[in-house]
């Protein structure tokens, strides 16, 4: 016989310990969803469909009657609130509203479909969280008030970590305790009697010693269990941190440590011009940029320059050509930390003469034969930083203050730190560096070179070396060392952004990295530096801003979430040169001298295409999400698929699995990518026996498999099969390097593959027939 529903106050108290679990439960969605409107909208939402149950279940007894009304309840807000009209309210639902309704939630899951973590706070994603949170909270109420049995509480509650869980993006240590909490409190109020005077005395009692005894064991269990190192990613972030106050970048970078909350807040602004431009030249050329729509962005010129060649040789002086402003660098790496000591040996030196890590620049000044100049004038806002933001090439620097120049590590240090309304500017020198120059060019020797080719002695020293000689095994020389461990390193194929840090599995935190194929820019860089010094390769990081977006008066507006981390390698007569190994949708595109896909074009695309609407540089600092599949149109335009909402009793109880499948699918999805035909083509050419590692880039693998035909038929790959092997390894490169690559049909790419396959296997049935007969 099914117990009696609960009645008078002890329901209202189940009704409120159930609409705080649910709450509790919808913080672990905070890791996967960005803003925080969607979570009050969801609160708003379960406390209304718990009033309209709580009114129900006063009014009748039957067990089914409160769920079936707050569904009707839930049904009717939900077509009300996005089903109406745009810009104006609906009182009443009608069809017309039913199909707004329908069309919204489909969008909803295109964006969920098309979204990276954390998903965009959108209208049409909002809708599927609140149709999760409510069917979790009735999921809820049915089994604590209607039928009893609050243990099956649970599994609602755990459907809304499900996708945190699977995703790899838990919400953290609060939104666990605070379910927890919420869970034992109601499985508390159902083990509780109805009359539960007697004894009250001795539960207080055994409740206080319960917690004293829990706090104790937490006391004494809680060091040991931080000094393990799967805790390790638990500890506080300060890298690009300080959501509210000045933003200050940490000089100790750890590993171990997510990025945290990401600032919003404008740290500098700062304004580009050609000085060899008359002023009344550049402010037309601003303003002409300024009616421009594909000019919108920091990088934007310098993005269509790096995906397509251009005949003008000579550089657009803007945001993208002055760079990365770098604060400091960091030299000293223990296997999990970067850490610096400060130089007290600062030096003065003359406004007028450049700035350089360069002795041969340093104190001399600024050179137009020797590189394009570039004048920049920038203002901080809410940055407090000793050391100062500078463009990476040779500069010269315009300061009021106490400031000191550390040629050591090319930094500009101030006795106090920067502040709001601090102005200063600077002449930057930028060279006419190319991959040519550097193809050329041997491994330098800095100043304090033991620091620089330091490599920390872990567990996982050596594997790490044979791991940066495998991938470089087809390099040619120290450049081509480098551009192969930042090819392997940015290739979405072979690792993935993400700005939280999975657990410790080792003492070493890069080897973790490698192995766990999931981190964001500091580790990139760390792991590209770390590997060239194997390699006898200088390296250090460099911690600073990405340039920018450009503000419609021409001068570009960094924010905290642009704080970036990105190695330098030295080299012989041309000192620290930047590479990026950060994919390029958190990075944007490398520099020029560093991007093998400068100047080329993949057959079958169209240049004016590729750059026609590029995006700005992204922040290798925050997670983003790229442009969703469908525009965010009006609600008449889209269809809905979601049937619960439509089916509204049988129903809501669907919401949170819904979340959870289209997040898990959105995770498995498979779209045919250059990527995707490049796997298949490894995948079908291995089993002729012609194979590549992981570690050999695209070009890599084209001459090794031209290798592998010469010598079992004595011939390389010849005829339209090669030329389509060569175009098909230029587009995978160029969907990794370029901001916006060419899209190419899937019947398209299908074809490349099997010409490719078909071809090697011709060759090497001809190869078997002239092969000669031996006598047994």
């Amino acid at each position: 016989m099914t117990a009696a529903p609960e009645q008078g106050a002890r329901a209202v108290l189940g009704s409120v310990l159930c609409v705080l679990a649910t709450w509790a439960s919808l913080l672990a969605l905070t890791g996967l969803v960005a803003g925080a409107r969607w979570f009050a909208v969801a609160a708003v939402a379960v406390l209304v469909v718990a009033a309209a149950t709580g009114l129900a279940r006063a009014a009748t007894r039957r067990w089914w009657a409160p769920t079936a009304v707050g569904g009707a309840v839930a049904l009717v807000g939900l077509v009300l609130r996005y089903g109406a009209p745009p810009g104006r309210p609906q009182f009443l639902p009608d069809l017309d509203a039913l199909g707004r309704a329908w069309a919204t939630a489909r969008q909803g899951v295109a964006v969920v479909n098309d979204s990276f973590v954390p998903m965009p706070d959108v209208r049409p994603g909002e809708m599927l969280l609140v149709v999760g949170a409510v069917a979790v909270y009735l999921l809820l109420d049915a089994a604590v008030l209607a039928l009893r049995f609050p243990a099956l509480g649970g599994i609602p509650l755990l459907a809304l970590w499900v996708p945190a869980i699977v995703l790899g993006f838990p919400a953290g240590a609060a939104p666990v305790f605070w379910t927890a909490a919420a869970y034992l409190a109601i499985l508390a109020y159902g083990a509780a009697p109805l009359h539960a005077h007697a004894g009250r005395l001795q539960r207080v009692v055994a409740a206080a010693v319960a917690a004293a005894a829990l706090a104790g064991t937490s006391l004494l269990a809680g060091p040991p269990l931080m000094d393990a190192p799967g805790w390790a990613s638990v500890a506080l972030p300060t890298f690009g941190d300080g959501p509210v106050g000045p933003l200050e970048l940490s000089d100790d970078l750890d590993l171990r440590e997510s990025l945290g909350t990401r600032s919003a807040q404008v740290v500098l602004r700062y304004r580009v011009t050609d000085p060899n431009q008359p002023e009344e030249s550049a402010t037309d050329t601003e303003e002409g940029a300024e009616d421009d729509p594909v000019d919108t962005a920091a990088g934007t010129e310098a993005d269509l320059a790096a995906a397509t060649p251009t005949p003008d040789p000579t550089p657009a002086v803007d945001a993208r050509l002055v760079g990365p402003l770098r604060a400091f660098t960091m030299a000293t790496f223990d296997g999990r930390l970067w850490e610096r000591a400060e130089n007290d040996e600062l030096e003065l030196w003359e406004p007028a003469t450049l700035l350089a890590s360069d002795p041969r620049l340093l104190g001399t000044p600024p050179d137009p034969a020797a590189g394009t100049l570039a004048q920049v004038d920038i203002e901080v806002a809410a940055l407090r930083e000793r050391r100062l933001p500078v463009s990476t090439f040779p500069r010269t620097v315009v300061v009021d203050g106490e400031w000191g120049y550390d040629p050591l590590r090319d930094e500009v240090v101030g006795q106090r730190s920067t502040g709001d309304g601090l102005t200063y500017s600077m002449l930057v020198q930028v060279p006419a560096l190319t991959s040519e120059d550097l193809e050329d060019t041997g491994v330098g020797t800095p100043a304090d070179a033991e620091l620089y080719t330091a490599v920390p002695d872990t567990e996982h020293r050596d594997r790490i070396a044979e791991l940066a000689a495998e991938v470089t095994a087809d390099a040619a020389g120290p450049y081509d060392q480098a551009l192969e461990l930042q090819t392997w390193l940015r290739s979405v194929a072979n690792f993935t952004y993400d700005t939280r840090v999975p657990p410790a599995r080792s003492s070493d935190a890069v080897w973790d990295f490698l192995e766990d194929r999931r981190g964001y820019c500091v580790q990139f860089a760390t792991a590209m530096a770390m590997m060239a010094r194997t390699l006898d390769i200088p390296s250090r990081i460099g911690v600073g801003f990405l340039p920018g977006e450009r503000a419609q008066d021409g001068t570009y507006v960094v924010t905290g979430r642009l704080a970036h981390a990105w190695p330098e390698l030295y080299f012989d007569g041309l000192g620290w040169v930047r590479f990026e190994p950060t994919p390029a949708s958190q990075s944007g595109p490398p520099p020029a001298w560093a991007d093998p896909f400068t100047g080329i074009s993949a057959p079958g695309s169209i240049p004016d295409e590729i750059g026609a609407n590029p995006p700005a540089a992204l922040p290798s600092s925050v997670p983003t999400a790229p442009a969703v599949g469908p525009a965010v149109v009006p609600d008449e335009q889209s269809p809905w698929v979601t049937a619960a909402v439509t089916s509204g009793l049988v129903l809501v109880v669907v919401g949170g699995a819904l979340v959870v499948l289209l997040l898990v699918r959105r995770r498995r999805r498979r779209v045919t990518t250059p990527e995707d035909a490049w796997t298949v083509l490894r995948r079908d050419l291995a089993r002729a026996d012609v194979r590549w590692s992981d570690a050999t880039s695209p070009r890599g693998a084209v001459r090794q498999v031209h290798r592998t035909l010469l010598a079992r038929t004595g011939a390389e790959l010849d005829g339209s099969a090669r030329q389509t092997l060569d175009r098909l390894a230029r587009v995978v490169e160029q969907s990794r390097y370029a901001p916006t690559p060419a899209e190419h049909p899937a019947d398209e790419l299908d074809a490349w593959v099997q010409e490719v396959r078909d071809g090697v296997r011709e060759a090497l049935a001809r190869g078997a027939d002239r092969a000669p007969v031996t006598a047994g």
